[in-house]
């Protein structure tokens, strides 16, 4: 804590009179206050209180009916939020204040969950480092014009499909240049941006780092391109599928797991044809093996389930390959440095700390299992592998997996499990309730 004391006497010192404070809840949205320095700084030595309802509704403040942590029945009181120093930042686009992350010492928050599971990477003797990628579509649009036309017909920021371009990057060159140069000074820097094929869509490869500020980075990062977008009029979604019609929007997790001084890449084997050495199998067999039953912590919405399709870039079974992008699993067959696993089964809508806590846990299982990767790697279209069962297709019957699962609950406890199929099911009733577009247009007039 040495360096966190320094930050905070730092701080003192400063000219800043105010501070902003945030946690990230079940949905992975970014939750936060401003919070006056005094007030600030003494919250920093002892917590402050967080309403507790940050884990009790969903992503439209609708309060769970289901749930037992917290609810009505409990008159939903303060929890007590921890910052966490390290996290220290300023925000470019307001005035440079102080931004801190804080997290809770309980079962369902996600960020200290992912703690949990790299306490128990650390203990194994591993390191995990990650970096994560994000699809998002941009809109000429404000909040208020969306709403105006029901979310209807959104205006995209440039025509057509136009994958790596250079003149629709130029086209939008201050925006660009804003997320390249503001994301830096955030302390979330990019090592790359360009246009993704479809209209008006981007992708970032945010710099990777252990696996918790990899998190972090991951949760800020589109909170702050969504502020960046509203200071330039565009509007940016990052769901994994806007458009029936156009490929969805991936969260994807580069994975690498180093020795416990951060010296050696263990996956990493220079004798072995693909470069992997036998830990790596065994981690990679782990991911294969859980991830059916722990779908949710990548795939969290009703809407997860209608970008993973065939032939849309999204992964629709448990299958990996050699630098092969349709599979859920893709190695990357690299240096000592360079070697590690993308894992392709997340959306732009997870939570980053629950899929990197997934992407961790699933993997440390099969290491400490001893599992064996008997699998071999797919070759050419992971769609057409027809004796793979095919990943849950709705969220209803990934959550009823995740629940019954004994893996899920060794992995995350029942404490997280209990709670989280709670929201998941909730998620799934709002949905079955209400009446949809495409039941309007199928149903209205002819039947």
């Amino acid at each position: 804590m040495a360096n966190g004391d320094a930050i905070l006497k730092a701080l003192a010192k400063s000219k800043h009179e105010k501070v902003k404070v945030a946690i990230v809840d079940l949905d992975g949205i970014l939750r936060g206050k401003y919070l006056q320095k005094e007030k600030f700084l003494s919250a920093a030595e002892s917590g402050f209180g967080f309403c507790n309802v940050v884990f009790g509704w969903d992503s439209g403040d609708v309060c769970y009916d289901n749930a037992t942590y917290t609810g009505w029945h409990t008159g939903y009181p303060d929890a007590l939020a921890r910052i966490d120093p390290s996290t220290y930042r300023t925000v470019p686009w307001d005035d440079h204040v102080p931004f801190f992350l804080g997290d809770f010492d309980l079962d369902v928050c996600p960020r200290n969950l992912l703690k949990s599971v790299l306490g128990r990477a650390r203990k194994a003797g591993f390191s995990p480092r990650c970096g994560v990628e994000y699809e998002w579509f941009n809109f000429r649009e404000t909040p208020q014009s969306l709403a105006a036309k029901g979310h209807a017909d959104p205006e995209p920021l440039t025509p057509g499909m136009f994958g790596y371009s250079v003149l629709r990057s130029s086209l939008n060159q201050p925006y660009f240049a804003a997320l390249m140069d503001q994301l830096r000074a955030f302390g979330v820097p990019l090592e790359g941006l360009h246009t993704e094929t479809g209209p008006g869509v981007f992708e970032a490869a945010i710099r990777f780092s252990d696996a918790l500020e990899a998190a972090d980075r991951a949760s800020l990062f589109k909170t702050a391109v969504k502020e960046i977008a509203y200071r330039h009029g565009v509007v940016a979604t990052f769901m994994a599928k806007w458009n029936q019609k156009l490929p969805g929007c991936g969260g994807h997790i580069h994975l690498s797991l180093w020795d416990a001084a951060g010296r050696r890449n263990v996956f990493h084997d220079g004798r072995d044809p693909d470069r992997m050495s036998a830990p790596f199998k065994s981690y990679l067999a782990g991911q294969l093996r859980c991830l059916p039953e722990i779908l949710p912590l990548f795939a969290p919405t009703v809407n997860s389930y209608k970008r993973l399709v065939d032939g849309f870039w999204s992964p629709t079974k448990p299958t990996w390959g050699i630098d092969n992008r349709t599979t859920a699993f893709r190695v990357i067959p690299g240096s000592e440095k360079s070697t590690r696993v993308e894992v392709r089964i997340g959306g732009a809508d997870f939570n980053p700390y629950l899929a990197v806590a997934a992407a961790v846990a699933s993997g440390l299982y099969g290491i400490q299992k001893g599992l064996k990767l008997t699998d071999k790697p797919i070759v050419g279209s992971a769609y057409q592998e027809s004796k793979i069962p095919r990943l849950p297709r709705t969220l209803a019957e990934a959550t009823d997996r995740l629940s019954e699962s004994k893996i899920a609950r060794e992995l995350f406890g029942d404490g997280f499990v209990d709670h989280f199929v709670r929201t998941r099911r909730w998620e799934w009733s709002q949905f079955a309730d209400a009446v949809t577009n495409w039941e309007l247009q199928r149903y209205f007039e002819i039947i």
